[in-house]
């Protein structure tokens, strides 16, 4: 064994679970303990300063700059009080992480002396070097200057000391170069779209907001594990490794009593959450081994998605103190369930009613169906759109299979909904109703109560399912923003509420009642969205083959679907809602093609490496141990007995040698495919060819590395296997 790994398993074999310390009070004494949320400012803000930036979290109202320095000052008195030193502007790149420039808070005043100093104009704007971060060439290599600016709907808080203000991050010419800046935009064209539509049944509705329910999967790994295996630590997955004997097929895990040393680590992470307000609220053993989830409380969507980011981050520190490694890839280990990030969908009135939750009145239900019907048509719109959102190489090796949705957008919203919905469609006459139709139609529809969430059963295999009083978005990946995927689904539920409203008001002028008129409309876009229902096994080669039929897009890989950026259908959504311009898409499609190449590039070198300086050494090591013994064997044994002896042993080195033999070929042709694409000018013309050229190979030597796997001996082999890696605490 070698010496990396056999120090490695020691170290697991040694661990036991980390004595914390956790606090012996209620969680709501503490919850929130490090977030300057609406109760600290009360505290410490004056009344109109706190009703200013109140008004500004309800209803996106400016603030005045007077009003900032207020803030800015009362927020100082609060976090020094906290012991913080530092602040920074806390911003979502285009990157997929999180950023952060921090600066202390002193300052030296006119006699020279150090004071604690944070204006308005430090709470309200700075200039991060943009230059080094993705623009998708929306600016030159050699323009740095880049702003960041105050998102007062998300309260600033406390981490190590320093005081984080979430913020929107814009080039020095205004393009958005983050995630945060199109989802606030999406946001509030979404609360003006739904609060139109919510007239038509209550005027007591003014205002819509988007809320998201993240669901955290991921992998840990032990941390000594984890630093034997060079391919996890440069890029996030197992380049390497065969199944092993035992993995998820038992389904003893899912579910399963939660082992100590993971129980002490997600203890502390809750701990860390709730001092910064993330209400997390489940946890649990997921279906792999070593994998499991977290999810929160739903929350308002821009917080949810801070909360998300906020909570990668978090997850990664406290492995760490307890010798874990989080894995967030989508697909870590080959052959056993991937990591995803469920989005969890609803829209909330200021009334408090959820508008994807049936109403207890045929007139609440038809306000449900009209959201539940609208939203439907906007996936099945921009379901290139949407797929693109969430498509990355990490989440193509997860999509179809393992529990992952497929590839293809459809929707489930199970048999009750979907026989409501044909009834619908088909007993709406298209003439005037008569009141006795219109009479049992509401009747029908006031059967809806009736759904609670065990009449509604899950599909694994659906990207977007219905589930009860939400739509459950499972296809984008445990390392993703949020904020890409939930752009688009709100700036399309959004288009598609106006488009609703339009026709709606149309019928109306015209003479037909309104709730007539949206019997109509939702009877129309009923019949246009059919082809996205699907209630069936979404990996069944027949859906595959029927969504071709019906004319759904089905996707190969991540290339193509991101071309969906550039359509001019894409861009009349984004530009017709003031989300994103025409040049901020084309940055975005930039920014993922060159991802794809650049994740392609660096796995093709590990695996590269990784054959040249320890497998390739260790099975030649191997095979001459192998020769040794026969050469052996030959000058102790007759020829007879030699050769029934030998016969199988000397098989054995031919397929070391065949395997050797076909891996160092393939990494050589590998090399020379990657310097030939690396060549080539047009970024996209190159992740193509990457794709086409490099890609294949991955897979093809890994096959025959797993083959040596199996025939070197496991005390020469020189990495953590797959089951040290998933079974090993």
């Amino acid at each position: 064994m070698s010496k990396l790994r056999f120090t490695a398993l020691t170290e697991v074999l040694g661990r036991k679970p980390l004595d914390v310390s956790f606090p012996k009070m209620k969680v709501s004494d503490y919850f929130g303990e490090y977030v300057f949320d609406k109760d600290k400012m009360r505290a410490y803000l004056s009344h109109d300063a706190f009703l200013r930036v109140n008004e500004a979290i309800e209803n996106g109202e400016p603030i005045e700059r007077k009003y900032s320095d207020q803030v800015a000052s009362g927020m100082k008195a609060w976090e020094v009080d906290k012991g913080a030193t530092h602040y920074t502007h806390w911003f979502h790149p285009l990157t997929g992480a999180t950023a952060e420039k921090h600066d202390a808070f002193f300052e030296f005043n006119a006699q020279n002396s150090v004071i604690e100093s944070f204006e308005g104009g430090h709470l309200v704007q700075a200039e991060p070097d943009a230059s080094s971060l993705p623009s998708g060439g929306i600016r030159n290599t050699f323009e740095a200057r880049g702003y960041t600016a105050w998102d007062p709907t998300s309260p600033a808080f406390i981490i190590d000391r320093t005081l984080c203000i979430p913020t929107i991050f814009v080039s020095y010419t205004g393009d958005a170069l983050d995630y945060k800046t199109p989802l606030l935009r999406a946001l509030n064209e979404l609360n003006s779209a739904a609060t139109e539509v919510c007239q038509n049944f209550s005027k007591d509705v003014t205002s819509v907001f988007t809320t998201l329910g993240w669901e955290q999967e991921y992998f840990l790994v032990d941390k000594a594990l984890y630093n034997a295996r060079p391919d996890l630590q440069l890029t996030g997955r197992t380049l390497m490794g065969h199944a092993s004997a035992k993995d998820q097929q038992l389904s003893d895990h899912y579910f399963g009593s939660i082992p100590l040393r993971v129980s002490s680590y997600m203890k502390e992470l809750e701990v860390e959450c709730y001092k910064l307000g993330i209400p997390i609220k489940t946890r649990h053993n997921e279906v792999a081994p070593n994998q499991y989830e977290c999810a929160p409380i739903f929350e308002e969507a821009n917080l949810a998605i801070d909360h998300n980011m906020l909570l990668m981050d978090i997850m990664d520190k406290v492995a760490s103190k307890h010798n874990f490694k989080v894995l967030l890839h989508e697909k870590p280990f080959k052959g056993v369930n991937g990591s995803g990030k469920h989005n969890n969908f609803s829209m909330m009135t200021n009334t408090g009613v959820n508008l994807l939750s049936p109403g207890k009145t045929p007139k609440k239900n038809l306000q449900f169906l009209t959201f539940l019907i609208n939203t439907v048509a906007a996936v099945y719109n921009h379901s290139e759109l949407l797929y693109a959102s969430i498509a990355s190489i990490d989440n193509e090796h997860r999509l179809g299979g393992h529990e992952a949705p497929p590839s293809i957008i459809s929707v489930f919203i199970g048999t009750t909904l979907t026989k409501i919905l044909d009834e619908l469609e088909n007993r709406v006459p298209e003439s005037k109703m008569t009141p006795d139709e219109k009479a049992e139609l509401k009747l029908d529809i006031g059967r809806i109560p009736d759904i609670l969430l065990d009449n509604t059963d899950r599909n694994r295999t659906s990207p977007f399912a219905f589930t009860g009083n939400r739509f459950e978005f499972r296809a984008p990946g445990s390392s993703i923003n949020c904020a890409a995927p939930m752009t688009v689904l709100t700036s399309a539920v959004a288009q598609q509420l106006r488009k609703f409203s339009a026709e709606v008001d149309s019928l109306v002028i015209k003479g037909t009642k309104r709730d007539e008129a949206i019997f109509q409309v939702l009877r129309d876009i009923i019949g246009e969205v059919k082809p996205i229902f699907f209630e069936g096994d979404g990996y069944s080669s027949e859906w595959r083959e029927e969504a071709l039929k019906r004319g759904l897009p089905v996707f190969e890989g991540t290339l193509d679907p991101l071309n969906a950026f550039n359509s001019e259908k894409t861009i009349n959504l984004f530009e017709s809602l003031n989300v994103l311009t025409r040049r901020e898409l084309k940055a975005r499609y930039n920014i993922r093609i060159e991802a794809y190449t650049k994740r392609l590039q660096i796995e093709s070198r590990v695996l590269g490496d990784l054959t040249k300086n320890h497998i390739v050494p260790v099975a030649l090591k191997y095979q001459n141990s192998l020769i040794e013994n026969i050469s052996g064997l030959k000058e102790i044994l007759p020829d007879r007995e030699y050769n029934e002896i030998a016969a199988p042993e000397i098989d054995v080195i031919k397929d070391i040698s065949y395997h050797i033999a076909f891996i160092k070929t393939n990494v050589r042709d590998m090399t020379e495919a990657r310097k030939k694409a690396n060549a080539i000018d047009d970024d996209i013309e190159k992740a193509f060819v990457y794709y086409e050229t490099v890609k294949p190979f991955l897979d093809k030597i890994r096959y025959h590395i797993d083959k040596l796997e199996l025939t070197v001996d496991n005390e020469l082999w020189p990495l953590p296997k797959y089951r040290e890696l998933l079974f090993y605490r």
